[in-house]
């Protein structure tokens, strides 16, 4: 099959189109032939070798996390593969997690469910990983409705999710974006501010009440003044984007949901997405000899919504 490989950490020039075996599925496993995969910033993260202590890398590898797509194998154990209750059939269109990376023709599953006949495949693709992480961040939050969120990069993919469940579970969301992107986030629900020098006057100009909680979705020394506004505390604020959260005492997260849970989201969001309640904007597709540079576009950040492989 073809596939997007790389054997060494570096920059986007390490990735290439290649050839290898299809992934032989094993009892209980489902292959699937991707139609479409998400691109991530986690994806140029673990191509230099930045997420090594969450996200091992074996060499030759395959980048990629998320996907959508139809079922083309099943290990042997019958039509069980890993969604509970559900029997699945050669031909079934599903999305989710790939567990041997997603830039390519095939894809062994990892977390998936069906997906709906009126999702398409490329907005299918955009909701995992953005969906897993945004719940995920909330609920180590505990954010309630009433309360006020400052998050930043809230114009991206994950940031996107984010504002949409918070300010729907009746939350106010203040949103670091860029002045291009404030009439985006409006439109979502939240309180644009420009990032930058003077955020802090900014944020409690739009938030006289006070911040209650901070999702960290950019990185960029967000989290120096995250805790100014918080006055002092860390207790309440997470990052995603951030690998030196430590050094500030702030909570670093990078996974863990069980996978019943991460099944649970995406098909709950996918119902959202449906009924038009949840919307990531796909920006661009990229066709799969491409892939380096959807990864240049989405390392050199300011994607408002997702970009997506077509394989």
């Amino acid at each position: 099959m073809r596939a997007i490989l790389y054997n060494e950490f570096g920059g986007p020039e390490v990735l290439t189109l290649g050839h290898t075996d299809k992934p032989v599925p094993g009892p209980g496993q489902v292959r699937v032939k991707v139609v479409a995969a998400g691109v991530n910033p986690l994806d140029h993260k673990q191509r230099y070798g930045w997420v090594e202590q969450f996200y091992p890398t074996t060499f030759p590898a395959v980048p990629g996390l998320e996907f959508a797509g139809v079922v083309d194998a099943l290990g042997e154990g019958g039509g069980t593969g890993p969604i509970p209750g559900e029997v699945l059939a050669v031909g079934d269109e599903v999305f989710g997690w790939s567990s041997t990376g997603s830039y390519a023709e095939y894809a062994l599953a990892g977390d998936i469910v069906r997906k709906p006949a009126a999702l398409s495949f490329d907005a299918a693709a955009t909701l995992p990983v953005a969906g897993e992480t945004a719940q995920r961040v909330l609920g180590l939050l505990g954010l309630k409705e009433g309360e006020t969120l400052l998050l930043h990069g809230a114009a991206g993919a994950v940031g996107q999710v984010a504002t949409q469940l918070a300010v729907a579970g009746g939350a106010t969301v203040v949103g670091t974006a860029s002045p291009a992107n404030h009439d985006f986030l409006r439109s979502l629900g939240a309180i644009p501010v420009a990032y930058g020098a003077g955020l802090a006057d900014r944020v409690r100009a739009a938030a006289p009440q006070g911040i209650d909680a901070v999702f960290d979705a950019a990185g960029q020394d967000a989290l120096p003044v995250s805790i100014a506004l918080l006055g002092g505390t860390t207790d309440r604020i997470v990052t995603i984007a951030d690998m030196h959260a430590a050094d500030h005492g702030v909570v670093f997260s990078a996974g863990g949901t069980p996978p019943e849970e991460v099944r649970s989201v995406m098909a709950a969001h996918a119902r959202l997405a449906v009924e038009g309640k949840l919307v990531v904007p796909v920006v661009e597709t990229f066709a799969l000899a491409d892939a380096a540079k959807a990864q240049e576009l989405s390392e050199a950040g300011h994607v408002r919504g997702k970009l997506i492989i077509k394989v």
